[in-house]
């Protein structure tokens, strides 16, 4: 249908409109004709992709030299994939309401893994010997001996790309994982590096957070990208924790053993190599010129972990200019790594009393640890390595090095002995991590014009504002039309035996709780049809009462109703429970899925319809409070953001709970969440502000 947004004409790829679609659509034209930024918050299940899409291509159309790219960033593949498919729905309808489609390039990228068409490399399963396997064949290096030895391998597709694909850009048109493998095999191009080059001249491109907020990703891939563009964050109420990942390291004893090897084949690589390959990376490296290759796409494994890139302005220190100085070097800094590791007690401190210590200890000075990661990747490339994957462990070993002496405030290091799963088990960790997520944030809000932070579970706005230290231009909180009421939540408090239900952790093992909380769901699987999802606050506790629900016979019970599938750790076996979830579900058996509040499951798994028709929350997903870094983190939001701990406890508790009953079901017919979810432990009541992002 055709509409008017405050004076701009708008294309709408369906017959109706709700309400909170058009004020949705208002306030992001708003956004827009601001040139600023904007936090959008309305309920999964409105149509807030679609009115989010329809409103800025028609921007766009009328405004091109205004508004030049959008920038679409999702959590996982399905959610990328569904919003390119709304494009193309929205396309078509233009063919139908003005007789013409837009000419408008569009497509989705994703990780070499998802769109590898190679019949040797795709059937590797993890992401990282997707990666591997592919530098093997299409390195520079390897080309190169291609050329003079016709039995080394490259990957075709890629060869096919490189000699037309560059030649001839993608038409226009509307891509997703997909379209870009068939489009891919039909051409005999690759799919990966092909979406890569075209990413540059598209007008709409859809990917993973990473690839604006990972420092190491974006400088490969966003770079590029005109600051006329409006970036999107969509399910973005949980940016803050993305943005602390991208920057945080953790080193184990086990990764320092790995490095030590790798270090040794490295030198061995060293003496083997010719004196003149290494004579001319020497010398580039004193005329600090950093490295520009024609065929950098394909090398480029990973870019430097820092944000700022007047690192590379800078001379190379003359400590690790040789080959041999470097991996000396870091053997030092293994080393210190190893002995820093043997603590008993669980140590603090900051980076700059870090580089103080190692300085006192080893006379390792800040400057050459700041280029650690672009002198090992100057190394690899130059001995042409092609097994990189192997030197991973040496890689986080030198990208921690570059951190830990380019930021002195916003990260916090800490050395635990002991995990909490196994107390009694030496197994040193050393977690740097990051305090402050505008670290990772700052650079996207300063780099383009228009940054769009929307979700269903936003509430309170304006705890983002802070955490990421942003000024939106607009905020909107948008409700739900209903045309009858469709959800029904329910706050049960006492079990059929009026024990008081609770997820506290001192009562989790209370026998009489754990068995009311079997007989609520037992009850709910017998009268409620099709599929049932209940969320646990960890992976252990869900353990813990799955297994006392056996011994006690109440699975027995729910079994009789349903198929019980559960999330685990391994993303393998998560997608073969939701496809047969999906299929109980279908063919009339029903089905109940025990998940995890913060697992993989809660993040952009779409439960339509008879997929969700009830969602029960065991009490609040209250992270987990003893952890030393959340305590750490918990005191930089205090000191510099004036944020109170239980503030932020609850909001990040609301939200997961809020994105758990929304994502998963989307307007569902039942809601059953426990007492806890809308009291603390003292029974106080909290805050309103705390509730509205409740899916009531």
């Amino acid at each position: 249908m055709r509409l008017t947004v405050d004076g701009l004409p708008v294309i709408f790829p369906y017959d109706h409109v709700y309400p909170e679609q058009y004020a949705y659509m208002l306030e992001l034209k708003r956004t827009l004709d601001a040139k600023g930024h904007g936090v959008l918050e309305m309920p999964s299940g409105t149509g807030k992709t679609a009115s989010l899409l329809s409103l800025i291509v028609a921007y766009h159309l009328v405004h091109k030299h205004e508004l030049q790219k959008l920038i679409y960033c999702s959590r996982t593949v399905q959610e990328i994939n569904k919003a390119v498919d709304e494009l193309k729905k929205l396309l078509e309808v233009y063919q139908k309401e003005v007789g013409y489609v837009p000419e408008i390039l569009a497509l989705a990228l994703s990780a070499r893994k998802n769109l590898c068409i190679h019949p040797e490399v795709s059937r590797e399963e993890e992401g990282k010997l997707v990666d591997s396997q592919c530098h093997k064949l299409t390195a520079s290096f390897v080309r190169e001996r291609r050329s003079e030895d016709s039995s080394v391998p490259v990957c075709l597709f890629y060869e096919g790309f490189d000699e037309r694909g560059r030649k001839q850009p993608l038409p226009p048109g509307v891509y997703n994982l997909n379209d870009l493998k068939s489009f891919g095999s039909e051409k005999g191009w690759c799919p990966y590096f092909l979406a890569r080059y075209a990413v540059e001249h598209a007008n709409v491109v859809v990917f993973n957070y990473s690839y604006l907020l990972d420092p190491k990703i974006a400088e490969t891939v966003s770079k590029t990208f005109p600051k006329k563009s409006v970036v999107v964050f969509d399910e973005a109420h949980n940016i803050d924790n993305v943005c602390i990942e991208a920057m945080s390291v953790n080193i184990s004893r086990r990764t320092l053993d790995r490095c030590h090897s790798n270090l040794d084949r490295l030198a061995q690589k060293v003496r083997e190599a010719g004196e003149e390959k290494l004579r001319e990376e020497y010398q580039r490296l004193v005329e600090h010129l950093r490295q520009t290759r024609a065929n950098r796409e394909t090398d480029v494994q990973m870019a430097n972990p820092v944000l700022p890139d007047d690192i590379l302005q800078e001379a190379m220190p003359g400590n690790i200019r040789k080959a041999e100085f470097f991996i000396n070097f870091m053997r030092r800094f293994n080393e210190y790594l190893k002995m820093r590791l043997r603590v008993q007690h669980v140590v603090s401190e900051t980076p700059t009393y870090f580089l103080q210590h190692i300085h006192q200890t080893i006379c390792v000075d800040r400057k050459p640890l700041r280029f650690c990661a672009e002198r090992l990747h100057s190394l690899l490339w130059s001995l042409e390595l092609v097994d990189m994957g192997d030197f991973s462990p040496l890689r986080l070993v030198a990208n921690f090095a570059t951190l830990v002496a380019t930021y002195t405030k916003g990260f916090s290091m800490i050395i635990e002995p002991f995990q909490d799963r196994a107390p009694t088990i030496f197994n040193p960790v050393l977690h740097f991590s990051c305090m402050d997520p505008t670290l990772a944030s700052e650079p996207v809000f300063s780099r383009f014009q228009s940054v769009i932070l929307t979700s269903g579970t936003l509430s309170p706005i304006d705890i983002y504002c802070k955490l990421l230290n942003f000024h939106p231009v607009t905020v909107g909180h948008f409700t739900i039309t209903l045309a009858r009421p469709r959800v029904c939540p329910l706050v049960v408090s006492r079990g059929n035996d009026q024990v008081a239900i609770t997820s506290k952790f001192e009562a989790r093992a209370d026998t009489a709780v754990v068995r009311n909380y079997g007989n609520l769901l037992a009850s709910m699987c017998g009268v409620v049809p099709d599929g049932i999802a209940c969320f646990f606050p960890s992976y252990e506790y869900m353990d813990s009462v799955v297994s006392s629900w056996v011994e006690q016979g109440i699975m027995s019970v729910i079994q009789r109703h349903k198929l019980v599938f559960l999330e685990t750790r391994d993303s393998g076996e998560i997608s073969l429970a939701l496809r047969n979830y999906f299929s109980a579900c279908d063919n009339g058996r029903g089905a109940l899925l025990l998940a995890i509040a913060r697992g993989k499951v809660s993040e952009g798994v779409d439960f339509m319809h008879h997929y969700g028709r009830a969602v029960i929350m065991c009490g609040i997903p209250y992270v987990y409070t003893q952890s030393r870094l959340l305590r750490a983190r918990l005191e930089y939001l205090r000191d510099q953001f004036q944020i109170r701990e239980n503030d932020f406890l609850t909001f990040d508790a609301m939200r997961h709970a809020a994105q758990d009953s929304f994502t998963l079901s989307g307007l569902c017919v039942q809601t059953a969440i426990t007492k806890d979810t809308f009291t603390d432990t003292a029974d106080h009541t909290l805050p309103m502000s705390h509730l509205l992002g409740l899916p009531l």
